[in-house]
This record gives structure tokens, C-alpha cells and sequence, in this order.
């Protein structure tokens, strides 16, 4: 096989495997369970809470979701959006450390969330809106651990917190950041913030998409034309 012939091959495989990596990385990107928008003000009163959950399984739907609420600092007065095809049921415990409100002393609060009954397929995702009356005002950051099952009874644990500034989980948990604020997010600005997020989210995954499929085609390109130029030096 002669030098220009190589060269051309090297080039065309390189190319595809570079367009391949970046691309599974945008998939990877956005594979995991977040919840939007990504910070609310401390002690926020009466907004929504959107838990995307994607399916990242391509021989399996996604049947159930379980997500875990703090008691330590409570969640209060969730209410559950109605989603079609899904059952949600909430789950309260009584709390350690009553709470105390304008309205009264709160002695339980939602601990846990399970939606069931639906299916999110191979490349979809759904989107899971969660009311609250109040938000925390003693903590900077919300943990939401979160079980997905799917339908060949594999369990997605999305359990890992963020230690030390460690970004690279493996199955991290979406967390929410409370900010010291004196106004609350309005439910009406809070579901424009999260569908930014999202929106971010998307677009860079599809961003990188485009990028590696650039590079795909920057790579064959030069590939065809060393395989021109040896032909051409042969004539």
C-alpha cells in the first residue's frame, strides 16, 4: 500500500473517530436527571420545581421515578402537576424539627415523590412538575436523590453528591443551589428560568453534535483529496 494511500485512510478513520467521541460526549452530557431551574432564592415562596428525567436506554423504556426529598430541611406544601400516563404519589414523613410559618407549627412534610404508570422511550425524555409552598432558608443546596427504573428492571440510582468541586459523577443527584435573596422567584419566572436551562442544556448538546459531524466531513474530505493528489501524482 503505497504512503499517500495510508496516509489518506489514517486520515478518514481519525476524522470518523473524532466526530464519534464527540458526539457520544454530547449524549452523555445531558443523559442524567436535573432539576430546574438550577437555583432558587432561600425561603422562595410558592414556585415549581421541574425534574427532567431522560431515557438513556435504547432496548428499555423508562417506567418509574422516585425522587427523594430532604426532611433534615424540608420541602413544604409540594403539590404534584398532573402528567399524562403517569400516577404520582407523595409520600410524608413527620419531621424531626417542626417547622415553624406564618400559618402555624408544620410537622410533616413530603419526603418522597414516586411517579409511575407511564414510559419515557429510547431518546425521549419527560418533564415533572413539582409545586412548593416554601422553600428552606438554612441551607445552601437541596439534595433531590433520585431512583429511575426501567422496564427490563434495571435501576438507575442517581444518588452521588458533589464533594470537593468534583463535577465528574457518575450518577450525580440533582441538586438545587439556594441563594441569599431577599425576593422569591415567582412561579411564573420560575418555569422562563427552567425552561432556559433546559433550553442551554439542548443546545449545547446540539452543538457539540454539529461540531463532531463538521469534523466527520472536514475529515473525509481530506481523505478524498489524498487519494486525488496520488492518483494525480501516478497519471
Amino acid at each position: 500500500m503505497s504512503a499517500s494511500r495510508l496516509t489518506a485512510r489514517r486520515a478518514g478513520t481519525v476524522a470518523a473517530l473524532a466526530a464519534t467521541t464527540v458526539l457520544l460526549a454530547a449524549g452523555a452530557a445531558s443523559a442524567h436527571v436535573t432539576v430546574h431551574p438550577e437555583s432558587y432564592a432561600k425561603g422562595a415562596t410558592d414556585g415549581v420545581l421541574t425534574f427532567r428525567v431522560p431515557n438513556e436506554e435504547d432496548s428499555a423504556s423508562t417506567t418509574k421515578v422516585q425522587v427523594f426529598l430532604p426532611t433534615d430541611h424540608p420541602v413544604l406544601g409540594v403539590l404534584v402537576h398532573p402528567q399524562d400516563g403517569w400516577t404520582a404519589k407523595v409520600t410524608t414523613t413527620k419531621l424531626k424539627t417542626p417547622v415553624k410559618t406564618d400559618d402555624g407549627t408544620i410537622t410533616e412534610a413530603a419526603s418522597e415523590i414516586t411517579f409511575s404508570g407511564g414510559k419515557i422511550g429510547a431518546g425521549q425524555y419527560e418533564d415533572f412538575n413539582v409545586a412548593f409552598g416554601q422553600l428552606p432558608d438554612d441551607t445552601g443546596t437541596l439534595v433531590f436523590k433520585t431512583l429511575q427504573t426501567y422496564s427490563d428492571g434495571k435501576v438507575v440510582r442517581w444518588i452521588e453528591e458533589p464533594a470537593g468541586g468534583d463535577d465528574e459523577l457518575e450518577n450525580p443527584a440533582p441538586v438545587l443551589k439556594l441563594t441569599a435573596g431577599d425576593t422569591p422567584s415567582a412561579p411564573a419566572k420560575t418555569a422562563t428560568a427552567g425552561a432556559k436551562a433546559a433550553d442551554a442544556s439542548d443546545s449545547t448538546a446540539r452543538g457539540l453534535g454539529i461540531a463532531g459531524l463538521v469534523v466527520g466531513v472536514l475529515g473525509l474530505a481530506a481523505g478524498a483529496f489524498a487519494i486525488v493528489r496520488s492518483r494525480s501524482g501516478r497519471s
